[in-house]
């Protein structure tokens, strides 16, 4: 196979910056490609959250200017070579020496800027990609932009487009002066088969519309998108995609997230001896203040507190669940309401709830590692991560089958032994709740626990098979 050259386009990534899964992808998924003997950088923003310790080590290329409507921008360029991935950033202080990576006011100029000068500096890093992968709506104007204005050039004629949807709720929906005012572009461009969306333009819809190929993240996800509950008012677009679309499951660094090495957490363990996970959960415990049980049931959640991750669900019989015989250990920021009922639970049930609303990338990994069980009854998940995390750490996750959920956990059969966790199919508190007291009938059956638990941790949700898959959609688009 041709060795390919690929820019991965994606407005956050870890370690740099990060919302949301999408960071997790953007930063783990090209060096994965990178490993497969092909040529795959990542251009972001330079954001002023950047740790200095990065930002030290940058070496300024050069600068062009970028046309946002009628606003001549400049446009440094910088790079970094980091752990195999080469990294470029794009800087403007006006656009990004901000505290915060979204929701500002001006979000449509913003991303309009860095989906243009994603093109602009092409030239002037000296890489001409055969495929640029574009993440989600801050990047859905690239594919727009590159056929509107740049594919007549020599440089950019053969320069295809893949476009990853990571949660189609989150669209970038503005008013429709901005496809003149901010891309440039002319009215031929505000129709229903294009841009306009309810008389607004859409940068979201411009990514599904104009790119090469469409891909998302679960096969699941993939045919759910396509229905109206699922489809964010865009399954009519999709739908007419369909030929060009497919899905293809996450995965998570299977180095940083050992447990055989991971310093994050109070004692290492593997596959074949898990008392180290034991000694984690003893820890947790004392480190949280909850009663040192090994006989309850720990249940963790790391999760942002919104609707869309089955937030509702919990609150609709929290009394019930609270009545059982386990600890629940929540991590995380959300909506006040939900914040609210967890510091309202932590507070009545002082030994059974520990309630952390905040981000805290340890303690998230420590969770992981010492819960017994991990519940996610999402609504909609287009992957998730954490279930995969979980399973990773031996912890037995609890899901709704939903995108990515329904791919990666297959329900445990005591039939015929297999199956890494417990799910539940209709949105309904009381199947969530009939769905954990399952998994604590199992978890008290000692032997059946352990063999659950290294159904998980067999399992492989590393990069490497999907970004086989990825390198295949990449050559099917070439030709190759």
């Amino acid at each position: 196979m041709d060795r390919l050259n690929i820019l991965f386009a994606a407005s956050e990534a870890v370690p740099f910056a990060k919302t949301g899964g999408l960071a997790d992808v953007a930063g783990t998924l090209p060096k994965e490609l990178n490993k497969l003997g092909h040529d795959v950088r990542l251009i972001m923003p330079k954001y002023k959250t950047l740790a200095q310790s990065y930002k030290d080590q940058m070496e300024y290329i050069g600068f062009t200017y970028v046309n946002v409507g009628w606003r001549h921008q400049y446009c440094g360029i910088f790079k970094l070579d980091y752990h195999d991935m080469l990294v470029y950033f794009i800087d403007n202080e006006y656009y990004f020496n901000r505290d915060s990576l979204y929701g500002q006011f001006d979000e449509a100029e913003q991303f309009a800027f860095f989906s243009r000068a994603i093109l602009q500096v092409i030239p002037i890093i000296g890489f001409k990609p055969d495929v640029i992968h574009c993440n989600d709506w801050q990047t859905g104007a690239v594919s727009l932009l590159l056929n509107a204005e740049y594919k007549s050039t020599e440089l950019y004629k053969d320069i295809k487009t893949v476009f990853t949807v990571h949660n189609l709720k989150y669209q970038g929906i503005f008013p429709k002066s901005t496809l003149h005012d901010l891309l440039g572009l002319g009215w031929e461009h505000f129709t229903p088969d294009k841009l306009e969306f309810n008389g607004c333009v859409n940068y979201m819809k411009a990514g599904l519309v104009f790119s090469d190929i469409i891909t998302t993240v679960s096969k699941t996800y993939a045919e759910e998108i396509k229905y109206d509950f699922f489809g964010e008012n865009l399954n009519g677009v999709i739908n007419s995609r369909a030929d060009s679309l497919y899905g293809i499951v996450n995965g998570i660094d299977y180095v940083e997230n050992n447990p055989v090495t991971d310093k994050r957490l109070y004692a290492n363990f593997d596959i074949e001896n898990l008392e180290g996970k034991f000694v984690n959960k003893k820890m947790l415990q004392q480190q949280l203040g909850l009663p040192e049980r090994e006989d309850v049931p720990v249940i963790g959640i790391v999760s942002r507190l919104v609707d869309q991750k089955g937030f509702d669900l919990i609150a609709c019989v929290f009394e019930e669940l609270l009545q059982l015989d386990v600890q629940l250990l929540v991590l995380g920021t959300g909506e006040f309401k939900y914040e609210e009922m967890f510091r309202w639970a932590a507070d009545k049930y002082p030994t059974k709830v520990s309630a952390h609303l905040k981000y805290d990338g340890t303690l998230a990994q420590r969770i992981y590692a010492a819960a017994d069980m991990f519940l996610m009854p999402s609504l909609f998940e287009p992957c998730g991560l954490s279930q995969l995390f979980s399973l990773r750490y031996g912890t037995v996750p609890i899901v709704r089958e939903t995108g990515g959920l329904n791919d990666t956990i297959k329900a445990y059969n005591e039939f015929t032994g297999e199956g890494n966790g417990f799910t539940f199919v209709n949105y309904n508190a009381h199947d969530m709740l009939d769905c954990i007291k399952r998994a604590i009938f199992f978890y008290n059956q000692k032997e059946v626990w352990q063999d659950i638990i290294k159904n998980g941790m067999q399992q492989d949700f590393s990069w490497e098979k999907s970004a086989k898959e990825y390198i295949e959609i990449y050559s099917m688009l070439l030709g190759n």
